[in-house]
Formats: structure tokens, C-alpha cells, sequence
């Protein structure tokens, strides 16, 4: 970093509590959180990071709630999820940055506490929490795309996530499948990946956590037959890089925006290319017709899985390096930190 050295400010990193950080399978937002704690800690930052107490990590683990509650049905998640936060406010005159990856909750305690909170907005999971946002815009935000933002609000910078691409086997050579990997939900588009797989007549390999239990019975469950569609449930890493060694492409074909789309990234990283709906970020992740393809329509998917040979795999993980690596997300996140520090003394 140019000019003075920060990195003996002391950073709380708060992880949401539904799952472990890094999760063993399913968890987005951990992993992100997880990234970002670890990337700074390898950079030489005074990190703790407050997460479930299983966590895996080599900041200071600060830890309230035993395992995440999505893994431990027995607990109350709104309970987990206050004992968790409050756990880090009540002692934020600790640090000299709170960088928030749960969401809103955190901002209510924004004007009770001395230190400042960098938010990273994660998604917006309905216009209703746009109140809180907006009622708290003093404080500092970033977004994940240029794409997944509010209009009323300030944001730093735009610092797109990051994965450890060390832990991502790279494919030189392309799969017999079609792989959906993500939520079973209505806006991933499983239905539209099936529908997709069955027009090219490859098989699809769907994995992924059954969000939407009704649509999965619906939409889902009636096409599993394991010759044309097989459904193999929620994988961790291993697993992930095995499903990758299958894959022909990845079908991401989602019906809202999308805000990042951490699995696009990680297909790339193991040469996999991407097939993605040209709604919200893909855009600015998927370099059209060199590591994917960005299509409107089931029709356009179909035809896009024709040309995937043309796709040179080692551009696929060479773009993941350049621009979606932990350490190009965590230079990211150093120049804010930078940026709110002078901001903060500017004030004093």
C-alpha cells in the first residue's frame, strides 16, 4: 500500500452464522467472508474473524454460537444470529473496522458504536430491506457488481468476490455432461437448465442444497431418472472438482439478476465454460464467446453448448486468475480499507 502502512489496524470480519466459515459444502456468503479473512491475514493485517465456532480459519477466531444453524436444527436462527452480532458490538471499540458480511442487521447498531462498518452488500433479498440500507447510508458500502446496486445509496467501490483457486482442479479436457450447480430454487433456473439439456440431449448433473422443496417436487424431482438427469445432492470441494471433470459446461441460467455468481467463477477456474443468462453480473464476469457464453433464452443455450469446444480452457481459468483470485479481491478490499481510514480521520 502506497503512503502510510495500515495494517496495524486491527479488523473484525463478521461471517453470517447459517453455516460454518468456510463451509463444508453450501454457503456462499461464508466462503466469501472466509476468503476475505484469509487473504488479509496472508497479506500481513491483524484480523479476527467472528464466525461459528467450528470454523477453520488463521485470523482470531471469535465464536458465540457453536455450529451453524442451518447444520444444528435444534437452535433458533434469529437467536443464533443476535447473540452472534451483538457478541461483536459489544466489543467493537476493539478494532478500528468492522467489515460486515451479514447483511443489514449489523447497520442497526451503526449509530451506537465509535467504529466504523464497511458493509459488503451481498444481494438485496427483497425491496423491503432496502429501508434499513437507506435509513443507515452514512455508513460505508461495496458492492460485488457493478450491476447489484441501489441507486440511493454510496458505494466505495465496486470489489467483485474471490476464490481460492488453488482448490479448484484444473480440466484440460471437456466432460460428457452438463452440470447445474447451485440453490434448487426458482431463480437459479434448474427447471431452465433441464429444459436446456434435454433440447441438446446431453445428460445434466444437477448438485446443489434443495432450497424450494415445492418447486424441486414440481419442477425438479419428475425429470430425475439418472440416465438424462441425475440429481446428486449438495457436494463439498472434492466432490465439486469431481462434478467439474464431468462437465461439457455449466448451465447457469438464472431468472432474477444475478449478483455475482460465485459458481461461474469457480467452473472457470477448472477450465469449465459458462453458459449464463444475460441478467445482472455475468456480464461483467463472462468474456462472451472466449471463456462462455451469455444467452436470453433456453434456444440460445442450446445452440451455445455447440460451440463450447471452441472455448480454450486455459483462458477459463487464466481469466479466474487475472480478475477473481483472493488476492485481486483482497487488494480490492485494502484500497477501501485505505479510503475509509483517511475518511475517518478527516473527521476527527
Amino acid at each position: 500500500m502506497v503512503g502510510m502502512d495500515y495494517k496495524n489496524k486491527k479488523i473484525a470480519v463478521l461471517a453470517p452464522v447459517a453455516w460454518r466459515t468456510p463451509p463444508k459444502a453450501y454457503g456462499a456468503w461464508e466462503t466469501v467472508a472466509s476468503n476475505i479473512a484469509e487473504g488479509l491475514v496472508n497479506r500481513g493485517w491483524d484480523v479476527t474473524l467472528f464466525a461459528t465456532a467450528d470454523s477453520i480459519t488463521n485470523a482470531k477466531l471469535q465464536a458465540v454460537i457453536e455450529k451453524g444453524y442451518e447444520e444444528d436444527k435444534a437452535t433458533e436462527p434469529k437467536v443464533c444470529e443476535y447473540l452472534h452480532i451483538s457478541n461483536l458490538m459489544e466489543q467493537a471499540d476493539k478494532f478500528d473496522l468492522i467489515h460486515n458480511n451479514f447483511d443489514f442487521p449489523p447497520l442497526t447498531y451503526s449509530k451506537l458504536i465509535k467504529t466504523p462498518i464497511l458493509t459488503t452488500i451481498h444481494g438485496f433479498s427483497s425491496p423491503e430491506i432496502l429501508k434499513i440500507y437507506r435509513k443507515y447510508k452514512h455508513n460505508y458500502y461495496t458492492s460485488i457488481s457493478d450491476s447489484d446496486r441501489d441507486c440511493q445509496l454510496d458505494y466505495l467501490a465496486t470489489v467483485y468476490n474471490g476464490i481460492d483457486i488453488s482448490q479448484i482442479t484444473f480440466h484440460e479436457k471437456p466432460g460428457n455432461d452438463l452440470v447445474f450447480l447451485g440453490r434448487i430454487h426458482p431463480d437459479k433456473g434448474t427447471h431452465l437448465a433441464i429444459e436446456t439439456a434435454k433440447k441438446a440431449g446431453i445428460k445434466l448433473i444437477i448438485a446443489g442444497i434443495i432450497q424450494d422443496q415445492q418447486y424441486f417436487d414440481k419442477m425438479v424431482k419428475p425429470h430425475i431418472d439418472n440416465k438424462t438427469v441425475e440429481f446428486v445432492g449438495p457436494v463439498d470441494p472434492p466432490k465439486r472438482n469431481k462434478l467439474f471433470a464431468r462437465a461439457k459446461a455449466l448451465l447457469h441460467l438464472h431468472t432474477i439478476p444475478e449478483r455475482f455468481g460465485l459458481v461461474i467463477t469457480e467452473a472457470m477456474a477448472a477450465g469449465v465454460p459458462v453458459i449464463a443468462m444475460d441478467l445482472g453480473s455475468p456480464r461483467e464476469i463472462i468474456i462472451d464467446n472466449k471463456v462462455g457464453f451469455l444467452v436470453n433464452n433456453t434456444d440460445q443455450a442450446t445452440q451455445a453448448i455447440n460451440k463450447t469446444d471452441q472455448i480454450n480452457r486455459h483462458d477459463c481459468r487464466q481469466h479466474v486468475k487475472q480478475n477473481f483470485s483472493i488476492e485481486q479481491m483482497v487488494c480490492g478490499y485494502e484500497k477501501v480499507y485505505k479510503k475509509i481510514f483517511q475518511l475517518e480521520a478527516e473527521k476527527n
